[in-house]
């Protein structure tokens, strides 16, 4: 494990520490460790509560498994392999993840510009499409895998999704005005929802095809939602549904959604969430990859150029 996070002698963090670095509350640290017996903390020279580096590794493969939406209680007993194993990682535990020449580095550093000049490199040496597709998809994977491992801190994974969000809107800001009547988009995420990357990597896709794209951003209620979606017209509403949304939840919500928006306007439901490989709602189209978006996109124009039967 990286001694930049951890420390040369990784020596036990304090329950405050723990819960900067895995984002787990103090309170969900002590509820664990009554219901199912870890964490197993040790006790400082004044009492207090500290946690070896082998649990607080444990801890991040938890929170980033919840996330998943797993359940504590199945987890817990787990040894560190097992969860790794589960979570479907495919690298040796220890190892540093580089994602892209220089990335992991700028990012221990919290070298904002560095870091948004690199993204801004790939952005211009591959152009906006082959960005989002062969190098932020990626990257996002390796981010979340280096956090998990401890090789990246919550905090380093958060300015890396901060510099991203902000080039990836540079980038679409650049972007000419689409023409007036073309396809509209109604971006958004449900209240449960905060994760927007999925959402800007959408509209990035969509407005390099000359769609008109509004986006209203995470966390916007069902009734909200359809009565933008109705003053605008939209021709569709995309959400996006993170591993952490609750399939069952995500999954009615696009019942309701379905029910509520106009016949004419369609359901695009972006993610890596399970439910959207369940059967969907008739009317709502998953979109598990970013790179099914063209596919998507050119499906809607033929449909809109067909004239009804």
């Amino acid at each position: 494990m990286d001694s930049s996070v951890t420390g040369p002698a990784a020596a036990p963090l304090s329950i405050a520490a723990v819960e900067r670095d895995t984002g787990l509350s103090k309170d969900t640290l002590r509820i664990w460790e009554r219901r199912y017996g870890f964490p197993q903390p040790l006790r400082d020279a004044v009492g207090e509560r500290i946690y070896p580096p082998d649990q607080v590794e444990k801890l991040r493969l938890l929170k980033r498994l919840l996330d998943s939406g797993h359940r504590p209680g199945k987890l817990a007993a787990l040894g560190i392999d097992e969860l790794l194993a589960l979570g479907g990682t495919p690298m040796a535990r220890g190892t540093t993840v580089e994602l892209i020449p220089g990335l992991a580095a700028l990012l221990r550093a919290h070298d904002v510009p560095g870091l948004r000049g690199l993204l801004q490199q790939g952005l211009m040496t591959h152009g906006l499409e082959r960005f989002v597709v062969e190098q932020v998809v990626p990257m996002n994977h390796a981010v979340g895998d280096a956090w998990m491992r401890g090789e990246l801190t919550v905090a380093q994974e958060h300015l890396y999704t901060e510099a991203l969000q902000l080039v990836l809107r540079q980038a679409i800001g650049a972007m000419p005005v689409p023409p007036a009547g073309g396809p509209l988009v109604l971006m958004a995420t449900l209240p449960q929802e905060a994760h927007g990357v999925g959402l800007l990597m959408a509209e990035a896709m969509l407005a390099l095809r000359g769609w008109r794209c509004i986006s209203l951003g995470v966390k916007v209620p069902i009734d909200d939602l359809v009565r933008a979606a109705e003053r605008v017209e939209a021709d569709v509403v995309a959400l996006s549904f993170a591993p952490s949304f609750k399939p069952a939840q995500a999954l009615d919500a696009l019942v309701e959604l379905r029910r509520r928006l106009p016949a004419r306007t369609r359901v695009w439901a972006g993610g890596s969430n399970p439910a959207l490989h369940r059967r969907l709602p008739t009317g709502v189209e998953a979109v598990t990859d970013i790179a099914l978006v063209p596919r998507l996109e050119e499906d809607f124009r033929l449909a809109a150029a067909t004239p009804p039967a």
